[in-house]
């Protein structure tokens, strides 16, 4: 017995279990990912990609680890408007004379590599005080050694 091709019958032509063409398949699928891209690059270009992944990862813990405060407080300080300048072209020094329950972080504008400024210039922009056992954080932004509370 020789086998032939059996011919499908109409109802597997119809519905969403039809055989598609690969140029179907491939439209199909750039017309998921395309926006989804360009969805990200855009909220990781303006910064809210950022906002998220801080208010996901900086738990309580966090106000103890000088790196994951540090990298709240450059989230915080460059989103909220305090500063123009880019993320990565801030520094800040973190007081180590200060006691663990509280510091004072100078947060100064690095001038060296891709940052704009004259070179070995280290200019002090504000300086943020944290009461780590309250989680209040201030700021001298505009006002040298006046403290105001941080939004």
């Amino acid at each position: 017995m020789s086998k032939q091709p059996s011919k499908p019958s109409p109802a597997a032509l119809r519905g969403p279990f039809r055989k598609r063409t690969m140029r179907q398949h491939i439209l199909r699928r750039l017309a998921l990912v395309v926006p989804i891209s360009v969805m990200m690059i855009v909220l990781a270009k303006t910064g809210v990609m950022e906002t998220l992944t801080d208010r996901y990862t900086f738990r309580s813990e966090s106000w103890y680890d000088d790196t994951a405060l540090v990298h709240h407080l450059r989230v915080m300080v460059t989103h909220n408007g305090m500063t123009q300048i880019k993320p990565d072209c801030l520094l800040f020094v973190v007081n180590g004379n200060d006691p663990p329950t509280g510091s004072r972080i100078d947060v100064m504008q690095k001038t060296s590599g891709t940052c704009p400024g004259p070179k070995g210039d280290l200019p002090k922009l504000f300086t943020l005080r944290v009461d780590r056992m309250n989680h209040v954080i201030m700021s001298d932004q505009g006002s040298p050694d006046l403290f105001h509370p941080l939004h």
